[in-house]
């Protein structure tokens, strides 16, 4: 069974950037199925952030984060990264990482004006 783990969250101030990583164990990323970074808001429902398929070409964006973050993944490592740059405090949020029908515990993001 694949056990996802979020990382690299924390408190950092507007315009500050982040690195998350969402590392699998107990098995490896398909590189042609997807991996999908989610995130929700206090007090607000999960929504979507990014998502990685294929051999890494492919990526998609929310609107909300688009030009701001990128989605990575290192296959060697079987590791997916959120590079958030450019951040708001809109982009507070516990961040979910997801593959198949297996989720991360969350890391947490606070950012502040």
């Amino acid at each position: 069974q694949v056990q996802l783990a979020e990382s690299g969250g924390g408190l950092v101030q507007a315009g500050g950037s982040l690195r998350l990583s969402c590392a699998a164990s107990g098995g490896t990323f398909n590189t042609y199925l997807g991996v999908q970074w989610f995130r929700q808001p206090p007090g607000k429902e999960r929504e979507f952030v990014a998502r990685i398929y294929g051999s890494g070409s492919g990526t998609v964006y929310a609107d909300s984060v688009k030009g701001r973050f990128t989605i990575s993944r290192d296959n060697a490592k079987n590791t997916v990264y959120l590079q958030m740059n450019s951040l708001k405090s809109e982009d507070t949020a516990n961040y979910f990482c997801n593959y198949r029908e297996y989720w991360g515990k969350g890391t947490l993001v606070t950012v502040s004006s």
